[in-house]
């Protein structure tokens, strides 16, 4: 086996983490500037949803490609690949304009989904002792960057005058993580080619836990595109939004760490499913009608709840399958098609609030896709194998 594997573990995960930090970003720093994004270039109620639709469906067509970049590169270049394309979308975006705009978050949210099927095999192959620990934390910094992107954009933008450029400096740290990657894709895994996949398109275990992912995935792509505009018609300033919105992802951390570690150490993660949905579920509709006063620590709970929710889904990933095979395998499909799903959450959201001219429909919308994860989940918490009896 080449690549990371032939260095220490401890590189091999500072270089993972490095990745994750990035696979966010790009996804959260749209949502705090989108007031600013319309004012500037007119962009319309349907064509914010559609920005922030577009590039789930991209996440879910990159899931699509990664058996075969795995075949043609291996894991290895693979994740260097990916990384590199998010740091030149993440750049395109400060050039100004719609066009670099939509282009650039298409392409950093292709390397986005190229780097969410990767991973989960990484860690399965990289440390298969410790996979709930490795989970956990590889979805802990994901979400630290995600905060960081939420919570920076608005100042970013008022010192550096301007919402596109504040955007593109969020290709910095992709760049360095691209750099500090380097030394792991040297070759490609000579094993990558003769993977056999299992086939799964039959398999009513493996849909349970695309559906999963892609349901629970929904819940977060439509905070963190609409959010920070709900709470400034609640009122809030923009950077206040914004900050809520960089708590919410804050409050993800914690629970992106400790939810994958217990539920690797549990043989069944049905009641983490339930659990978790009706934390996000409670605490939406205490942001959504409950008192402005208390939106900040409601916001820390939904955060719990989401990052808790996709750590989950990713730890059911690895659970559900024997091998590391099979985890890239189960992981593009239910990225793939889940992500492809969770898009038109964040479009029928949006599409809801301009339709009605309240968010009460939007919060139903939330409330029927959580109702969803939870029927799928409770299939998918099982404790079972993919292609088992």
């Amino acid at each position: 086996m080449s690549g990371p594997a032939t260095l220490h573990p401890a590189l091999v995960g500072v270089g993972i983490m490095l990745v994750a930090f990035n696979l966010r970003p790009a996804l959260t720093t749209v949502g705090p500037l989108l007031e600013a994004i319309r004012a500037t270039t007119g962009l319309s109620t349907a064509g914010a949803a559609f920005l922030n639709t577009l590039p789930v469906l991209c996440i879910g067509l990159a899931c699509a490609l990664g058996p075969v970049v795995i075949h043609r590169l291996g894991a290895d270049r693979g994740v260097l690949l990916a990384v590199a394309v998010v740091a030149l979308g993440s750049g395109l975006r400060g050039l100004g304009g719609l066009a670099p705009l939509f282009v650039g978050a298409c392409l950093a949210a292709m390397g986005i989904g190229l780097a969410g099927v990767l991973l989960p095999g990484l860690v399965k192959r990289d440390f298969p002792a410790r996979v709930g620990l490795m989970t956990g934390l590889y979805t802990m910094v994901l979400c630290l960057g995600a905060a960081a992107g939420a919570g920076l954009s608005v100042p970013l933008a008022q010192s550096v005058d301007g919402w596109s450029p504040a955007l593109g400096l969020w290709g910095v740290p992709a760049l360095v993580a691209t750099l500090a990657w380097l030394p792991f894709a040297r070759s490609a895994d000579p094993a990558a080619p003769s993977v056999r996949r299992p086939p799964l398109w039959r398999d009513t275990l493996a849909w349970q836990v695309t559906g999963f992912m892609g349901l629970q995935s929904s819940l977060a792509y439509i905070m963190f595109g609409w959010l920070p505009v709900l709470l400034h018609d609640r009122g809030l300033s923009a950077v206040d939004a914004g900050f809520v919105a960089s708590l919410m992802s804050l409050g993800q951390a914690p629970a992106a760490l400790l939810v994958p570690t217990l539920a690797a150490r549990a043989r069944d993660q049905r009641p983490f499913v339930a659990g978790l949905l009706a934390v996000a579920v409670v605490a939406l509709l205490a942001l959504a009608i409950g008192p402005v006063d208390l939106v900040r620590p409601f916001g820390m709970v939904l955060g719990f709840g989401i990052g808790g929710l996709f750590g989950l889904g990713l730890t059911l990933i690895v659970l559900r399958v024997r091998d590391a095979a099979a985890t890239a395998s189960l992981a593009a499909m239910s990225q793939s098609v889940g992500y492809t799903l969770a898009a038109l959450g964040p479009l029928g959201f949006g599409l809801a609030h301009d339709l009605t001219g309240r968010w009460g429909a939007s919060v139903g919308l939330f409330c029927a896709i959580a109702f969803g994860a939870l029927l799928f989940g409770l299939g998918a918490g099982r404790d079972r194998k993919v292609g088992g009896p």
